[in-house]
């Protein structure tokens, strides 16, 4: 009597050669026709050799080797190499936009395209904690209600928000929903931006997808198409420091309060902070002192300035120095 996933057999046959062999792991017959019964399959020598042929004629690669007396088989191709899936992680962990818990979903579906050896070498070397990332998955629907009201020319409605100096959000416009005709989604710096028009202000303006909130589309039809078709899209795109190696430092931050905002926004939510006094709070980061960190200080218009170390002031000092003076 055969087994009750007969027909599957093809199928569970690929998911066996290519989740337990590769070019240094391979089966031999017996081994295969074990781990098909693992399925409840049962397979004869000849209707595998049947089945592998089938496999390597679909575009799956089975190679076929010789180790003494005995006959190996092993999955010679793949969707992604190892090292261009180790290329696809470190896009994905370097960007903000995506959580830190999406990232390990992604990343384990990645995984799913090696073998369990790959996988098991590839997951020791991967870490996601410690990069700044974005803290609400939010964003993933929020990117899918914008692509649904861009090819359906409809409005979408949104709460947007700020972070205040507790790293809480804080909801503009006193939380009432802004009202916008979403023309197109760009990607700059890890962040996404929505280009749209403003339907309360009539004016084309971006907004920080990451910072919407109770996002869904409406039934009212787009607008400000001319308004749009006018901009240099050039115009939209936020420039932040980057940090081009160096050394990291702790830096000492005095910001007024009004910069808490920016200052969760470029190193994090749990970025160190504590109130100064009243209009003040002070901040300490940890930041490689490069020419890009240090004018982007100065871009903040005395809103932030250094505190410590001295060294960090001294070098901000000659950079006004050679930046002012003739």
């Amino acid at each position: 009597m055969k087994g009750k996933n007969q027909k599957l057999k093809l199928l569970y046959l690929a998911k066996i050669m290519q989740e337990q062999t590769d070019d240094t792991h391979g089966l031999t017959m017996p081994q295969i026709i074990e781990e098909l019964a693992k399925y409840d399959i049962e397979a004869q020598r000849k209707s595998i050799y049947d089945d592998l042929d089938a496999l390597d004629d679909f575009g799956i690669e089975i190679v076929k080797s010789q180790e003494g007396f005995r006959t190996y088989y092993h999955c010679g191709n793949r969707d992604f190499e190892i090292a261009e899936i180790k290329f696809l992680v470190d896009a994905i962990q370097s960007s903000r936009f995506i959580s830190e818990k999406k990232t390990r979903e992604l990343i384990k579906k990645l995984e799913k395209s090696l073998s369990i050896y790959d996988a098991k070498l590839f997951d020791r070397e991967v870490k996601v904690t410690g990069r700044v990332k974005n803290m609400n998955e939010s964003i993933y629907y929020a990117v899918d209600a914008i692509h649904t009201a861009i090819s359906e020319n409809r409005a979408i409605e949104f709460k947007y928000f700020s972070w205040n100096l507790r790293g809480e959000e804080e909801f503009r416009r006193g939380g009432a929903f802004y009202h916008v005709s979403p023309w197109a989604l760009h990607f700059d710096d890890e962040r996404y931006y929505l280009i749209g028009f403003d339907n309360e202000k009539n004016e084309m303006r971006h907004f920080r997808v990451d910072k919407m909130r109770n996002v869904s589309v409406t039934e009212e039809k787009r607008r400000g198409k001319k308004e749009f078709d006018k901009q240099d899209r050039a115009k939209y795109n936020e420039q932040y420091f980057r940090m081009f190696g160096g050394e990291v430092e702790t830096v000492t931050l005095r910001c007024r309060n009004e910069m808490a905002n920016v200052i969760i926004d470029q190193f994090g939510r749990d970025v160190w902070r504590r109130p100064e006094d009243a209009e003040t709070f002070i901040a300490k980061v940890d930041v490689a002192v490069t020419s890009q960190f240090l004018s982007w200080i100065i871009a903040l218009e005395g809103k932030v300035r250094i505190v410590a170390p001295e060294a960090v002031k001294e070098e901000m000092q000659r950079l006004l120095e050679q930046t002012y003076t003739e």
